[in-house]
């Protein structure tokens, strides 16, 4: 195939391998792109470009128009060369967009099936690239393949819904008290640093009951939440967990359970924020984590239809998410979820609670553990 040769040797003199766009605004020179479409002309190749409006702009009929492109195609014959347009969205990691083709024009020049890439969104970590040499052609690919690969097999990105969220404003206007702007200050600091120390242990987590609501309702945290919930799986459990959080500033409020059974860890942030995580269990058919009231030592159990995790953006973070968000939601507020709700039982509100015996007494030293 000395035509895909050719048409490689075009993309690399045109800087086109691996391009990555910081924000909304393309920033790349049209002359560069023309002179690669020409000379994959020239070798026979027919192309096609993607494109669609930028997500964040969801719903802003000012700027809705405004397109991106995300994926170019180039064919020839029954060859295919795929290049994914990469974004760097808030200067800390790297999406690319869907790769949507029309049915009956878009999938008649390239069948969908064939192309590995971009069937969803996806998100990454910020990569350095090095020059590599095939076959005679300098090339940039990641300085750490096999990290870049692994990335690729759980890279699903899922978009705030932006637009849904500026309909719930319309409904419950936003609250812009002071103590609502501070707090949802704190919340930000708190789930940013929380993300940088379980990152840092390799802690699979994601947003979970009240974070995990706002982010999906409104794009935003809750002002009257108090808290930032997060989610991990119990087996994902390290117990430099908690010593971590503690040298980092943030001391432990309260320690439920135990691995085995119904664990959930507290921790003090920045004034009357506090971070709660909870570990989840899996079963055959379901999923859940565990409540305890300290004062009679009644356990509860909260069931979830079983879920996945995807990444998504939160208060300019990429953090992970369940892929079936709505699902989960349901399961923890039910079907009046978009409906706000200040006051809260923690007991007996949830639909998806349920009594799960007491603690033995002499076990309370042990899993009931209040600082």
């Amino acid at each position: 195939m000395i035509e895909v040769y050719k048409l490689m040797q075009g993309i690399e003199q045109n800087g086109a391998v691996f391009p990555k766009i910081k924000g909304s605004k393309t920033g790349q020179d049209s002359s560069r792109w023309t002179g690669l479409f020409r000379a994959a002309e020239r070798v026979g190749f027919q192309w096609l470009k993607v494109q669609s409006k930028d997500p964040r702009l969801e719903g802003m009929e000012d700027l809705s128009g405004t397109e991106i492109p995300l994926h170019y195609i180039f064919r020839l014959a029954n060859h295919a060369i795929h290049v994914v347009v990469f974004y760097e969205r808030n200067g800390n990691y790297l999406w690319h967009g869907q790769l949507r083709l029309r049915r009956h024009v878009d999938r008649k020049f390239v069948p969908f099936r064939k192309l590995q890439f971009g069937h969803y969104p996806g998100a990454y970590e910020k990569l350095e690239l090095q020059s590599v040499s095939l076959d005679g052609l300098t090339v940039q690919i990641p300085k750490e393949p096999s990290r870049f690969l692994e990335e690729w097999s759980h890279s699903r990105f899922i978009e705030c819904r932006y637009r849904e969220a500026r309909s719930f404003f319309q409904l419950y206007p936003d609250d812009m008290s002071l103590d609502a702007v501070e707090f949802r200050k704190k919340a930000k600091a708190l789930l940013h640093l929380a993300a940088v120390m379980l990152n840092s242990l390799g802690v699979r987590f994601w947003l979970s009951s009240g974070t995990c609501l706002g982010w999906y309702r409104q794009c935003n945290i809750i002002p009257y939440s108090k808290d930032v919930d997060l989610g991990i799986l119990v087996k994902d459990y390290k117990p430099d967990i908690v010593s971590a959080f503690q040298k980092a500033g943030l001391p432990l409020k309260h320690k439920f359970g135990k691995v085995e059974d119904s664990l959930e860890l507290s921790f003090q942030g920045e004034g009357d924020v506090k971070l709660d995580i909870f570990f989840f269990y899996e079963e055959e058919d379901h999923m859940w984590n565990g409540g305890t009231q300290a004062k009679s030592g009644k356990k509860f159990k909260y069931l979830f239809p079983k879920f996945t995790l995807c990444w998504t953006e939160f208060v300019e973070l990429k953090v992970r998410v369940p892929c079936e968000p709505l699902q989960y939601i349901e399961a923890n507020y039910g079907q009046e979820w978009k409906t706000p709700v200040k006051e809260w039982d923690w007991k007996n509100s949830p639909p998806n609670v349920q009594p799960n015996g007491i603690w033995p007494i002499d076990e309370w030293e042990e899993v009931i553990q209040l600082y």
